[in-house]
């Protein structure tokens, strides 16, 4: 609390201000005044405190990007007032120019180069590990029938032979079984589906190679470019092939008429049709992960 009130003293001293170029969804506007400044910060350390935010933007406060709103904001915040800047974040991104505005990652979850594959994560889970099978998946319960734990829909088990869910109609993951969530912060997330199918739908794509690493460039509609390794998949026994490269990216999104799947990305040299459109997977597979900054 000690260093709080210093520095509360130095901003009322300095008080800097940085105007809105987006008001009604302005991170850190907490008082709803088209500015991020000093009265933000009293405004938070009030709500903090109290409990209180009937007069306040909340939509604006998580200034961590957290997914909630507690003294870890009030500390963002003051940093920005003080800095003008938003904390580092040491990955990189693109703006490719898509029209929802969504900017992707330039490396995989777990990788320090484009062209690097990273880590491999089973739907849902947030850790890389040594083998991908049903047996192994986090989700799964198992025998006697596929019963699965979480990210269940309420369809027609009958059609999908006769497995049993456990009914909790999730159709995104939650932030603890984000792996770009978890592992590289709050301010990054796998993308969703929709995101997923406009990165293929509305970029320019071509085989090709970075650093002697086969994949994909993915080029937007403003030029700027994104290189997608061809980087496989792991699932029992079954690794990477080199001789028939494939790359296979999950999305955030459940499959919700089949939920043992959920949608991903995959392209490989022959067939570029793959490249229009999103299919969907065992869950359990080791998929590559490519993030987007969160929205």
């Amino acid at each position: 609390m000690k260093k709080i009130t210093l520095c509360f003293v130095l901003l009322m001293m300095s008080a800097v201000t940085f105007p809105a170029s987006a008001a009604s969804n302005l991170r850190g506007d907490v008082n709803g005044n088209n500015e991020v400044d000093i009265s933000d910060v009293t405004a938070l350390i009030s709500y903090v405190l109290t409990g209180n935010g009937s007069s306040l933007v909340l939509a604006n406060a998580d200034c961590t990007l957290n997914g909630e709103i507690d003294i870890s904001d009030v500390t963002c915040l003051i940093d920005y007032v003080l800095r003008g800047a938003w904390p580092e974040d040491p990955h990189e991104w693109v703006d490719l120019g898509l029209p929802s505005g969504t900017l992707w990652a330039t490396c995989n979850i777990g990788a320090d180069n484009p062209e690097d594959y990273g880590d491999y994560f089973a739907w849902g889970e947030i850790e890389p590990k040594e083998l991908y099978s049903w047996g192994t998946y986090k989700w799964y319960i198992g025998a006697p029938h596929f019963l699965l734990c979480k990210y269940c829909t309420d369809v027609d088990t009958h059609d999908m032979g006769g497995i049993n869910l456990i009914i909790d109609n999730k159709t995104e993951l939650d932030p603890e079984d984000d792996a770009a969530y978890v592992n590289w912060g709050p301010s990054w997330r796998m993308p969703s589906e929709e995101q997923s199918k406009e990165l293929v739908t509305c970029c320019s794509w071509q085989w090709t190679t970075m650093n002697g690493v086969i994949g994909e460039f993915a080029t937007g509609p403003n030029g700027k470019t994104l290189f997608l390794p061809a980087a496989g998949c792991y699932f029992e026994n079954y690794g990477p092939n080199p001789i028939y490269p494939y790359g296979y990216y999950w999305t955030r999104t459940l499959n919700p008429d089949i939920p043992i799947l959920a949608f991903y990305i995959c392209f490989n040299d022959e067939y570029i049709s793959y490249l229009r459109g999103y299919w969907s997977s065992g869950r359990s597979a080791g998929y590559t992960v490519r993030a987007v900054r969160a929205q």
